[in-house]
């Protein structure tokens, strides 16, 4: 069992967000942020708070800035929290991931329960791998059938360091979403498991540091499309998208008001195709990680 966790942050601009991430941690845990915005009231924060800054000089997206950090932790041994800065924890509440990632020998990594601060109410923290079966009874409306817990969402993330060293670092191909969906595929591959911890709850705002909400719409939906091309080829990224589109369309005709308009907009976007129009985008996504 690792004696320590180490702490990284991918951070972009928020710096007000940042600050009470940190001050959730208490200075309890060594933590390191890599600042994708080189701003330098992120800088002064962490400097305050006694972190270890790194500014790469350009923003290399979450998975960039999460390798960074992995290669620059204080602990090669550590095993590693990646958290949002749009996120808090406590450090009882890491500690309490900490040892119940070490009560089963397969648990590459494990995650809390995630609250609204303002509201409370719970998001949905554990998902099904994305695939073209999955996309097609989706389509057919039995989505609710899809449960299974294979992944957890990476805005508060506790990894485990034998399954990084077995697994590897993030695919830096994913900009911005599905790294962390990638990464726990590609361990699952390899015979490691992931889990929620139901005693455990952090806050997350959610989109936080996300900017404009149909860019990260598009943003999303072209990292499924990377993931799915990357783990089911052009034939599954087909079936995925034909999938995807019916699904939409129908949604779009029989469901009311806003839930049709966020329909025909999905519907439309896979029909353009989600990596090309991210690539008309321009807009210069962010590297910070508003799941």
């Amino acid at each position: 069992m690792s004696a320590t966790v180490d702490v990284v942050v991918v951070a972009y601009g928020a710096a007000d967000l940042l600050e009470e991430c940190l001050a959730g941690l208490a200075g309890t845990l060594p933590v390191l942020i890599v600042d994708n915005s080189s701003d330098p009231a992120v800088e002064a924060i962490a400097r305050r708070r006694e972190a270890t800054y790194v500014d790469p000089g350009r923003n290399l997206g979450f998975a960039g800035g999460v390798n960074l950090g992995l290669s620059r932790r204080p602990d090669q041994g550590a095993d590693v929290l990646l958290l949002n800065p749009d996120a808090t924890i406590t450090s009882q509440g890491v500690m309490t991931l900490h040892r119940f990632l070490h009560s089963r020998p397969d648990l590459a990594c494990v995650a809390p329960v995630q609250v609204d601060p303002v509201d409370g109410e719970s998001a949905r923290v554990a998902w099904p791998f994305p695939s073209p079966l999955g996309a097609w009874v989706e389509a057919i409306g039995l989505g609710t059938l899809r449960r299974r817990p294979d992944f957890m969402i990476g805005s508060v993330l506790l990894l485990r360091a034998e399954a990084l060293a077995d697994v590897g670092p993030f695919d830096e191909q994913f900009f911005l979403y599905a790294e962390e969906i990638d990464w726990e595929r590609r361990a699952h591959d390899r015979g490691w498991q992931a889990a929620l911890v139901p005693t455990v709850v952090a806050t997350h705002v959610g989109a936080g540091t996300g900017g404009d909400a149909y860019a990260r719409e598009v943003h999303f939906q072209a990292s499924h499309e990377r993931y799915v091309r990357k783990h089911f080829g052009t034939t599954g990224w087909r079936r995925y998208r034909t999938a995807t589109i019916a699904g939409a369309l129908a949604r779009a005709l029989v469901l009311p008001g806003e839930r049709s308009r966020k329909a025909a907009a999905r519907f439309h976007l896979y029909r353009k195709g989600p990596c090309r129009v991210e690539a008309s985008l321009g807009d210069g996504a962010n590297g910070s990680r508003p799941t």
